[in-house]
């Protein structure tokens, strides 16, 4: 078992959160000394730049440009694909303790670095220092979990029994060959190098392409390891998905793609890498993530739970909670005391010490927010929220208000559609099968979470309930926050495809395929 992490939660435990935050204040004053630097891509163990390049600005204050990357072409995407074949051979045949060992090394370098990475990570797309920490700390964990997982499982050999005394059998997990790394923009160091640690250090080799807004994070785990293993094993291509993005999935000298991000760029995705062979596609594909809080729950917990869920991060989680079913003759209730936690709330630049919700992501997530509160006017009732912050140190950023509505109708598209904003949809209900049919209409079933005292409906949850991830009575969070090794983060129904989650014990056997080795020793 590893130990996690767990920088904030041990500040707290020891009494030492001002040395937290002195560190931090350090850390985002050392990185803001290279802002607008240009950054290369890594393309066969070389650093590759372009005249073509695109500038990566803070949501927070567009003004402030964060860095520039190039805008890889079609030809230097295939490129990288080609030298992350051509190193396959090498890569895969390093003994596995060997590969073991340099994660756990890369696990360490990034722990003595965590303050300055959650300052990339806070600037880069807009957490609060706790939340951009907790990435960091969630990153430093599949490191080591990884490590641990191929350790225990001596490198997934395993002695089988032989068919016959005069042979000897075992079952070997052997990796594939190119991976296509698609990672998304909410969690661009722990998404992007969980997913590439898995294929990576069980000897496939990796093109990395990071989401153009936030490339930075992907760049330092690159930069940090390209140097240690054969030279083109991963490869970093940033730019356009409808560039990069669409060469990795259509090259035939890719055997694998993991990717995290909307349901219809993942099946689009899926359809196409499919059409031709079957090749594995890991993919995690977002959620509409109910909690049901009945007549029977703490209150005090359920609105923590819930209000953290919801706008911890601005709801741009495929794990944020989206929905809420309470009792009936509970609803006013709740919603009152809900909204007079989320009126509390500190919106403002999230690397500042006391900010909880800084800004979503890009213009294109503003306007989205804009038509949801259009549609929340016109059919139900917008009970907190709602409007667009502009003004003063809001007025070069993307801010929001969290947002509440309630009295929308039944299976109504914002109760439906994945909208990953800070926008919480209320509903109510009679009986709690009611509630647990409500909570399963979606397509999608990534988390869920209940708050009851009552036992029996805690059980017919956990039984009933159509998500990968689980959770009752939760105060610290009622759908977030999955925690490495503990807690497995996988989707079901649309929220993924191969019914295995990151973080857990099943993971790196997806980046694997089987061989039975027989030798016989008649002669």
């Amino acid at each position: 078992m590893i130990e996690n992490e767990n920088t904030w939660a041990n500040a707290v435990k020891n009494n030492t959160t001002d040395e937290f935050h002195k560190k931090f204040d350090q850390a985002l004053e050392s990185f803001q000394k290279d802002l607008g630097k240009t950054y290369p891509m890594i393309i066969g163990g070389k650093e590759v730049f372009s005249d073509d390049f695109f500038e990566v600005k803070s949501p927070s204050d567009t003004k402030i440009i964060l860095g520039k990357f190039p805008l890889a072409t079609k030809e230097q995407t295939q490129n990288a694909i080609e030298s992350a074949h051509d190193a396959f051979s090498k890569w895969s045949q390093t003994p596995y303790q060997e590969r073991v060992s340099l994660f756990r090394n890369m696990a360490n370098q990034f722990s003595a670095q965590k303050f300055t990475l959650a300052a990339i990570v806070s600037m880069e797309n807009g957490k609060n220092r706790t939340e951009a920490m907790g990435e960091i700390d969630e990153t430093i964990d599949f490191l080591r979990f990884y490590a641990e997982q191929l350790e225990a499982n001596y490198g997934f050999v395993k002695p089988t029994k032989s068919a016959n005394p005069k042979e000897r059998t075992q079952s070997v997990l052997k990796p594939y060959g190119v991976w296509g790394i698609i990672s998304p923009f909410n969690f661009p160091s722990a998404i992007a190098i969980g997913m590439s640690s898995g294929a990576l250090i069980t000897g496939n080799t990796v093109v990395l392409k990071p989401a153009s807004d936030t490339p930075i994070s992907a760049f330092q785990f690159v930069n940090a390891i390209y140097k240690e293993i054969p030279s083109s094993a991963i490869n970093l291509v940033t730019g356009k998905g409808g560039v990069v993005g669409q060469a990795i999935v259509e090259s035939p000298l890719v055997s694998g793609i993991a990717f995290t991000g909307s349901k219809e760029v993942g099946i689009s995705g899926f359809r196409t890498f499919t059409r031709e062979s079957p090749r594995p596609f890991i993919s995690e594909m977002g959620g509409k993530n109910p909690v049901i809080v009945t007549e029977s729950a703490d209150l005090e917990k359920a609105t923590d739970g819930v209000l953290r869920a919801a706008f911890g991060y601005g709801g741009q989680k495929c794990s944020a909670c989206s929905r809420v079913y309470v009792q009936k003759n509970i609803a006013p209730q709740f919603t009152e005391k809900l909204v007079n936690k989320v009126k509390e709330l500190k919106i403002g630049k999230p690397w500042e010490k006391d900010t909880y919700l800084g800004p979503i992501i890009n213009d294109a997530a503003q306007k989205k927010f804009e038509r949801a509160v259009e549609i929340a006017k016109k059919d139900g009732k917008i009970a907190y929220g709602g409007s667009v912050l502009k003004n003063g140190i809001y007025q070069n950023g993307y801010y929001v208000q969290p947002t509440i509505v309630t009295n929308l109708p039944l299976n109504h598209q914002l109760v439906k559609e994945e909208l990953f904003l800070p926008f919480l949809c209320v509903e109510e209900f009679e009986n709690f099968d009611d509630a647990i049919k409500q909570a399963n209409e979606s397509e999608y079933g990534l988390t869920a979470g209940i708050f009851s005292q009552d036992k029996k409906q805690i059980d017919e949850f956990f039984s009933k309930i159509e998500a990968g991830v689980t959770y009752a009575n939760r105060a610290q969070s009622a759908t977030t926050g999955a925690m490495v090794q503990a807690q497995p983060f996988v989707g079901w129904k649309n929220s993924g495809i191969s019914g295995k989650g990151a973080g857990g014990s099943y993971y790196l056997t997806q980046f694997l395929r089987e061989q039975t080795q027989t030798i016989c020793n008649e002669q």
